[in-house]
């Protein structure tokens, strides 16, 4: 009898602590979305050694933060049917830049339509870059042909190259030759999506849910005890 009571009494309290954790977890998670829609201003331009490595996924601590390099374009793609900040549909320019002997980052240069605002930037011109850090889309908005990616990601160009990949792509900003800035319009990108999913008060509302468990799950033995008192005394 006393084994049984004792196995019982941690059957209940084994489940009142599992919705205790789900709701803490669940709080943790409203908390985290929170934090992942501050915005915290950084004015400083990193190199971008400095924030990425090649071959390596990227830390979305660093996304958004802004780069400097030089560099030479090595290869050109059309991205086809990419979403700017005003919901605008257009083909884009994407550029892989040769960073230093080894490795090369893709870079959005700006649309499609303006590739030839100048010609003069060919694979052995040093381009001088400012950009600013973007997570790879994980999404095909297009088919992959010869000279047209699907996505901005370096995953669906590894095949055509040796060289070691960066993880993301980089937005441009300002490019600038020997002869000086290039001037074309640049591309303005929506903040990315937070990885943490829901809305805030949806994750408050399961945290009241599972600690509405626990307080039950402890709280029906002693209402079954107080029925079955109730029961006797009648």
């Amino acid at each position: 009898m006393v084994f049984k009571v004792f196995g019982k009494a941690v059957a209940v309290l084994t489940l009142a602590a599992a919705f205790v954790f789900l709701g803490m977890w669940q709080l943790d998670r409203a908390n985290e979305l929170q934090e992942s829609k501050k915005v915290i201003p950084d004015s400083t331009i990193y190199q971008l050694a400095d924030l990425a490595t090649p071959a390596t996924s990227l830390d979305s601590r660093r996304v958004g933060k802004k780069v400097q390099l030089r560099g030479n374009y090595i290869l050109t793609f059309r991205a086809p049917n990419q979403t700017d900040l005003a919901d605008r549909r257009s083909d884009w320019e994407v550029a892989l830049m040769q960073v230093d002997e080894k490795s090369a980052i893709l870079v959005l240069r700006g649309y499609w339509k303006d590739r030839l605002v100048e010609p003069q930037v060919a694979m052995s011109t040093g381009v001088d870059l400012e950009a600013v850090i973007r997570p790879r889309q994980f999404e095909d908005v297009a088919r992959n042909a010869p000279g047209v990616i699907s996505r901005l990601d370096s995953s669906v160009i590894v095949s055509l190259t040796d060289f070691d990949l960066y993880d993301g792509f980089l937005l441009a900003t300002q490019e600038s030759v020997s002869e000086g800035p290039i001037i074309r319009d640049r591309i303005e990108l929506a903040p990315p999506e937070s990885k943490v999913g829901g809305y805030y008060w949806q994750h408050i509302s399961y945290v009241v849910i599972w600690w509405l468990m626990a307080a039950i799950v402890l709280y029906l033995p002693f209402y079954r005890r107080r029925g079955e008192s109730d029961t006797l005394g009648a």
